[in-house]
């Protein structure tokens, strides 16, 4: 297999989807095979000596294409005898893909997510996108929404060069039984109803619909708990909300928690919700929503927004549902709660289809065929 430098602003410890994505990318490559090229942030240090590959870190916490970027990324690649490249987010910094070919890549993959999108709809960002797809090997996509959207900002050429590329599941690590009851009883919640959001608090995933809809799932459900996992700018507003609406100890925030603990948080629950929206004219959609999956593993219902490519990520009636209004997402939780014996067998549809096709493993070949060689 070819050596591969990955170079990417989206890697851990910073938590978030695309980091989570590109990590578990990076892990399931052949580690003597892998070099990675990442910003500093807080906690790297700890961090990179875990890893079986080299992280060589930039020295601030953002990468942009600078000629100091370039010139690191080239040597790097010289260094560590690379000649493949993945960006792990093609914008910006796919716009070095010159330099990397300077310095012996003769194989590059660009992965796209949903800002990707956004660049596409903006003229000036829209010239760039298009030289990246010219200048790289692949440019990926996560399903049919972004395909669209990216099309129209890419050369034919590149076009045809896009191929999809999902993030995957950890099965054995999001599991059902994946630690819930220590969590449950940790947080006070054994023997309540209890819905999930696990998220990045941003006012694109939909927390704040929740708490709007949580006074009317309580008239339905009583003791019912929603339960809000993680971190972000919007959290303060978030909270206001809550006390605002009176809502007291039934909305629970945990604020950020260990990834190794994050499983179990999702089995302490009977329902994940996360109802994401498009927001700036389109320029702000959900990328795939990787937690819908991983809450589908852990073998709950999910319900979801209707934003980007989120709904790929849910199978409609079959694995949860797909909301596009407060109403709707407090109408769907309450009935998912009111009837266990539906919410179990959608969780079930939803663990099988996660098995058949968002295997972690099925995505490692996928990239490992785009690496190695032509686009098949």
């Amino acid at each position: 297999m070819r050596r591969t430098l990955i170079v990417t602003n989206d890697f851990p410890p910073r938590q978030g989807g695309i980091q989570s994505f590109v990590h578990a990318l990076a892990t399931r490559l052949p580690p003597d095979a892998v070099t990675v090229y990442a910003p500093a942030w807080a906690g790297a240090a700890e961090f990179d000596t875990r890893q079986p590959f080299p992280v060589i870190r930039h020295p601030t916490s953002l990468m942009l294409p600078v000629p100091a970027v370039r010139r690191r990324a080239a040597a790097i690649a010289r260094e560590h005898g690379c000649d493949a490249a993945l960006f792990g987010a093609a914008a910006p910094l796919g716009l070095i893909t010159p330099a990397l070919r300077q310095a012996g890549v003769t194989r590059v993959v660009a992965v796209t997510h949903g800002h990707e999108a956004g660049w596409a709809a903006l003229p000036g960002a829209r010239v760039l996108l298009r030289r990246i797809g010219d200048e790289v090997d692949v440019l990926t996509y996560l399903g049919e929404y972004f395909r669209v959207r990216l099309e129209r900002a890419l050369s034919p050429e590149a076009a045809k060069r896009m191929v999809r590329l999902t993030p995957g599941v950890d099965m054995t690590t999001f599991r059902p039984g994946a630690g819930g009851a220590a969590i449950r009883d940790r947080l006070g919640l054994a023997g309540r109803p209890v819905v999930i959001c696990v998220s990045r608090m941003v006012p694109r995933k939909g927390q704040d619909t929740l708490i709007r809809a949580w006074p009317h799932v309580r008239d339905e459900v009583s003791d019912a708990v929603l339960l809000l996992v993680g971190d972000g700018p919007y959290a303060p507003a978030l909270r206001r909300l809550a006390q605002q609406l009176g809502l007291g100890d039934s909305v629970v925030f945990t604020g950020p928690v260990p990834w190794p603990e994050l499983p179990g948080y999702y089995d302490a629950a009977d329902v994940f919700a996360m109802p994401c929206r498009t927001r700036r004219a389109g320029l702000d959609v959900e990328g795939l929503g990787i937690v819908y999956l991983e809450a589908s593993a852990t073998g709950l219902p999910v319900v979801g927004g209707d934003s980007g490519g989120a709904p790929d990520a849910i199978l409609d009636g079959e694995s949860g549902y797909v909301v596009r209004d407060e109403p709707a997402a407090a109408a769907r939780i309450t009935e998912l709660l009111k009837d266990p014996a539906k919410a179990r067998a959608m969780g079930e549809k939803g663990l099988a289809w996660v098995d058949r096709e968002w295997r972690w493993e099925l995505a490692a070949a996928r990239l490992t065929a785009l690496l190695d060689g032509p686009v098949p």
